[in-house]
């Protein structure tokens, strides 16, 4: 046939062009590159994970189209996913095939190290103990050190899990515990560890999970009456990476289980990696003896980033999409979403989007309003402390006060307000809500949430409290 990846791809482009947008075309077409033609299936390269999502839910049926009509009934699509980068010759890579086409394309037509990347974790339980078993180490392979961009908030705990991933146990940050803020980085840094172990390290055991699920495993050990499984399990990864260790709060079990795993680990020079929203000093319900241990190696903290750093994440950004935007722009950008680089990201997914649906070009004003709707939408992420101040202010009592021991109705009052209030606005356990309102367990808490419920359909002026605070703690 003597057609070649690239003779067949511009055919397909010639008849998408014909039917969408040319700037539509230029956005999410030009960028593509053929790189392979085996039998009826084409390997396309694209700049992102992104990338390809968007294609498979906007232009799925188009590709079909335009593939069939060169090569046939059974033609099939293998996406490559890869990351033009500027940080020397590493070019982490993966394959994707279209959900249309996943059932028509076999094993051996994926050439990618990665083909064993499973969404689901492997049950924990098939063969304990044994050495040699497979384990999927649930790492997302777009998530690396390359683009991590280094800045001033993250310099001391990005160098830190470089050094970690060239020397897995071998460093005196072990454990190695990053904290900060909602959407700064911790699980991007978290996994940039284990891919890069796994990338120098092929056979060693990797595995990332999350204290939540690691909570439902161990629970649901000890209804099979198989808990000694469940560590035997634990205790043979090389690299364990544990994210939000901070909802083991008030989780005795499953504190007592990590506890043991991670003293089997330390003893015998395996690395372990935790992330926390707080630093170990300010993490209520979680022994003691954990917390000693958290603090035996590294804490490092990822702090909100600069005005130059969020620049870089979102030129970073731009350049994996392959999308160009004006230097006004992104300064825009960067000026109006300060905290929290998922927004800052989630705003220019958005800008794109709003760009190639309205076939408008990114313009300062449209910049504008998805700025207004990004922050107008994004809840802020409170602390319990800060409710506590809050509450306190509202009444003109100061915090001891509140929680104080003391039965006088109005106090009382407020200091179920705060607990409604954290329940409400905070991930907090009813127990660690409890410790910090007062030293109160959580049936107290419970029974304040109930409370303030029923006042607040009876009392027209305890609905006007609830009114108030609601404004002033979610502004």
């Amino acid at each position: 046939m003597g057609e070649t990846a690239q003779s067949v791809w511009v055919k397909c482009l010639s008849f998408i062009q014909d039917n969408i947008t040319p700037q539509a075309y230029k956005t999410w077409f030009e960028p593509i590159k053929a790189v392979k033609l085996t039998d009826n299936a084409l390997s396309i390269q694209v700049p992102s994970k992104f990338f390809y999502e968007w294609l498979e839910e906007h232009y799925v049926k188009l590709l079909k189209v335009s593939l069939t009509r060169e090569l046939g009934d059974n033609a099939k699509l293998v996406y490559v996913i890869r990351m033009e980068n500027t940080y020397g010759n590493k070019q982490p890579f993966t394959e994707k095939i279209p959900s249309s086409q996943r059932t028509r394309i076999s094993s051996q037509d994926i050439d990618s190290p990665l083909r064993n990347k499973s969404p689901e974790l492997k049950n924990p339980f098939i063969i304990p103990g044994i050495r040699n078993v497979k384990i999927d180490s649930q790492l997302n392979p777009n998530y690396s050190f390359d683009n991590f961009l280094e800045g001033d908030s993250n310099r001391l705990a990005r160098n830190a899990g470089m050094a970690v991933s060239n020397k897995p146990g071998g460093t005196s940050f072990n454990p190695l515990l990053v904290f900060g803020g909602v959407g700064l980085g911790k699980t991007h840094l978290a996994h940039s560890i284990g891919v890069e172990v796994k990338d120098k390290y092929p056979e060693k055991t990797v595995l990332y999970i999350s204290a939540e699920k690691f909570t439902q495993q161990y629970i649901e050990s000890v209804k099979k009456n198989n808990r000694n499984d469940f560590i035997h399990f634990y205790q043979i990864i090389d690299v364990l990476i544990v994210d939000d260790i901070q909802l083991l709060s008030g989780k005795a079990g499953t504190q007592d289980v990590f506890f043991h795993i991670f003293n089997h680990l330390h003893q015998n020079g395996k690395q372990v990696i935790l992330t926390s929203d707080k630093a170990p000093v300010d993490m209520q319900d979680i022994e003691q003896r954990l917390l000693s241990r958290f603090k035996w190696g590294l804490s490092a903290e990822l702090q909100h980033p600069d005005f130059e750093t969020r620049v870089s994440i979102i030129k970073n950004k731009l350049y994996r999409d392959g999308v160009e935007m004006p230097e006004d722009i992104v300064e825009f950008l960067a000026n109006n979403i300060k905290t929290n680089i998922r927004e800052l990201e989630g705003a220019i997914i958005s800008l794109i989007a709003h760009s190639s649906f309205n076939k408008k070009n990114i313009t300062i004003e449209l910049a504008k309003k998805i700025v207004q709707n990004y922050v107008k939408h994004t809840k802020k992420e409170v602390s319990i402390e800060y409710i506590q101040k809050v509450v306190s202010d509202y009444f003109q009592m100061d915090v001891e006060t509140l929680q104080s021991k003391t039965r006088k109705r109005h106090i009382v009052q407020a200091r179920q307000l705060a607990m409604f209030f954290a329940k409400k606005l905070t991930k907090a356990s009813l127990a660690s809500i409890g410790t910090q309102i007062g030293k109160r367990d959580h049936a107290t808490v419970l029974h304040a949430c109930k409370t303030v419920n029923n006042l607040s359909t009876t009392d027209k002026q305890f609905k006007k409290f609830v009114e108030d605070l609601d404004k002033k703690l979610t502004l």
